[in-house]
């Protein structure tokens, strides 16, 4: 994965830790958000050599593989020509709401995030249509330090989706009781991560229960 380029769409939480990991094991970033490429210019100095800072087309256009890490809000401004026949890693949580849809973009989009064969490797879910694009981020996610368990086809990925086993608590453990929702989103922010290995992640997968989408407490 060394010649491997990634483009990413968005500098929030998600966006600036997977660039930051990318850099470290060798993988070349190109690195954009909605307000331009000055924009993250200090942190692609932090981050080193590897990343640079461009606009959202650009990252689009020239990585072999593209994080999307926009809000949910925000992705009806993906570049979707530049993203079109592209393998789009979307971290994005789909929280349905009346009058609100996604259109699936021209791309082969899925959903996802130690050394090999470590016991308390961390594995993410991921889901999608195509297998050659998720081979392609399996391997990206591998030289990242973490291992992948395959949900099968990009309308599994709601087993990963807010108010399932899967989502957030299994990478922070259990909350303390009584928190509001944004007590929770506060916590998990700040939550210390703890591993999750692969077979736990299938058994959460199995057990996961189809429910209205959106998050809730």
């Amino acid at each position: 994965m060394s010649g491997t380029t990634l483009g990413i769409i968005g500098t929030g939480m998600v966006g600036v830790a997977v660039a930051r990991r990318a850099v470290d094991a060798g993988v070349h970033v190109v690195l954009s958000n909605s307000r331009g490429p000055e924009t993250p210019a200090g942190l692609v100095a932090e981050i080193g050599a590897r990343a640079r800072a461009a606009t959202p087309v650009e990252a689009a256009a020239t990585g072999d593989l593209v994080l999307a890490a926009v809000p949910l809000a925000a992705h009806e401004r993906l570049p979707r020509a530049a993203l079109s026949g592209k393998t789009v890693i979307d971290p994005m949580n789909y929280a349905l709401y009346p009058g609100f849809s996604i259109p699936r973009l021209d791309s082969n989009e899925l959903k996802l995030f130690r050394p090999a064969g470590a016991d308390d490797r961390t594995a993410i879910p991921l889901s999608g249509d195509d297998g050659t694009a998720k081979k392609e981020v399996a391997d990206l996610l591998d030289v990242l330090g973490f291992d992948t368990v395959d949900l099968g086809a990009l309308a599994e990925s709601w087993r990963s989706e807010p108010n399932t086993p899967l989502y957030a608590l299994p990478y922070v453990g259990k909350p303390p009781a009584g928190l509001s929702s944004d007590e929770f989103v506060v916590w998990v922010q700040q939550a210390v991560g703890v591993p999750a290995p692969a077979a736990r992640i299938r058994d959460l997968a199995a057990a996961a229960v189809r429910g209205p989408a959106g998050f809730r407490m």
